[in-house]
This record gives C-alpha cells, sequence and structure tokens, in this order.
C-alpha cells in the first residue's frame, strides 16, 4: 500500500471478517465479500480498482457483482478465478484439499493455518529466511467454511467491468500445468490484461515496488 500511496495513489486495505485475534470464525463466503461492498459503499467511494490477492480474488469477484457501477477495474494478483458453483476446495490441488481438511479438523475453531515449512517453500520461496519468518509471524488463520462453499458467480461472469491479471514469475504455490494459475484462471477472464514480473506468490512482501510498479500498469486505459 505504501508503495503505491508514494506514487499518488490512495490505498485501502480492509480487513476481511473472521481475521484476527477476537474475530468468530464462523463466517461464509457471503460475509467476505460483503464487508468490501459495504465498506466501499459507506464511503461512497467510485472509480475503484478492487484488488484481490490469491484466495482474495473470490472475494473481489463476488464483490464486484454489487458495486459494478462503483469500479473501474479488477486486478487479480494470483488469484483464484473459480467456474460458476464451484468451491475454493474443489479448485485446490488433492494435496492442499486434504492438508487444509487436516488442518481444520485439528484446529479448536475449524480454521486453516499453514504451515511454516509449506509457507517457506511454496509460497514465499524467493524471501531470505528473515523475511520468511517475520511474514509467517504476520499471517493469521483462515476460516474453512468459506473454502468449502461452492459460489454462484454466474452474475459475474455476465459482468463486462475490465480485468487485468498479475503473477509472479517465482510463483510456484500451485503446481505448473492443469492447475497453475496461467491459463487456467486466465482464461476464464475473457479479454484481460496480463502481466508478469519476477517474484514468488508473495510478491508482495518480496518485490513491492515491481508490484506497485505492475499495478498501476495495469489499470492503465
Amino acid at each position: 500500500m505504501h508503495c503505491l500511496e508514494s506514487r499518488g495513489h490512495t490505498t485501502f486495505g480492509p480487513t476481511l471478517p473472521g481475521r484476527g485475534p477476537d474475530a468468530s470464525t464462523r463466517i461464509s463466503h457471503g460475509d467476505l465479500s460483503r464487508s468490501i461492498v459495504n465498506f466501499v459503499v459507506d464511503r461512497d467511494l467510485t472509480d475503484v480498482v478492487l484488488v484481490g490477492h490469491s484466495y482474495g480474488g473470490t472475494v473481489v469477484s463476488k464483490a464486484v457483482e454489487e458495486i459494478a457501477d462503483r469500479v473501474r477495474r479488477l486486478v487479480y494478483i494470483a488469484g483464484h478465478v473459480l467456474k460458476d458453483g464451484e468451491s475454493m476446495e474443489q479448485a485446490a490441488p488433492p494435496h492442499y484439499r486434504d492438508m487444509f481438511m487436516e488442518l481444520a479438523a485439528a484446529s479448536s475453531d475449524n480454521t486453516v493455518a499453514l504451515p511454516f515449512d509449506v509457507w517457506r517453500t511454496a509460497f514465499i520461496n524467493d524471501a531470505d529466511p528473515e523475511l520468511a519468518r517475520l511474514t509467517y509471524e504476520r499471517l493469521c488463520p483462515e476460516p474453512y467454511q468459506p473454502i468449502v462453499e461452492p459460489l454462484d458467480l454466474k452474475k459475474f461472469y455476465s459482468l463486462t467491468t475490465p480485468k487485468s491479471y498479475i503473477l509472479g514469475s517465482d510463483d510456484i504455490s500451485m503446481p505448473a500445468g492443469d492447475w497453475g494459475y496461467h491459463p487456467r484462471y486466465t482464461s476464464r477472464l475473457g479479454e484481460h490484461r496480463f502481466l508478469e514480473l519476477p517474484g514468488s506468490h508473495e510478491v508482495i512482501f518480496t518485490n513491492p515496488n515491481g508490484l506497485a510498479d505492475k499495478i498501476i500498469e495495469a489499470c492503465g486505459d
């Protein structure tokens, strides 16, 4: 956010429901998308660029259905773009699916917290050990219910909102080939702007200035 603001842009980073030490994790995916809709409407924001990173891609895809008249462009940063009727769990490779299920079952509040070795080797593989540990300590568990919830995306796929997709060239969080972000997800967006930059899945931490430049490029009309 700071990198974009230093370039003259106004940014917001609302916290989604179910995150934080005192937050209830008994939430639905609708709670996530409604929080973004309410954030935008309550502040009467217009000409908005909605940016969704990773799982956040599913959130902005649903949120834009309600506020398309306020949104100038959707930008996905290695974002998940689900098919109509698909859940995040169904879109995940089998090894992640099994891991999420086991982690949620072992938790006391039906949440998923990635083990550090998975974070280090698959998500922030381009970071030094200190940054990998520092960022891991900032993570909070992910509520599991929204992950297994199928999403009705018929309205999303009927919209003509401009879209861009940004992908780190060192992103190995999803296996290459049939499970990869590109072209599996990008092909679902129809006409869109596709950009790449050096970095892992967590390029927001490892190459923030480069990512800020790509977000600005992604929004150029």
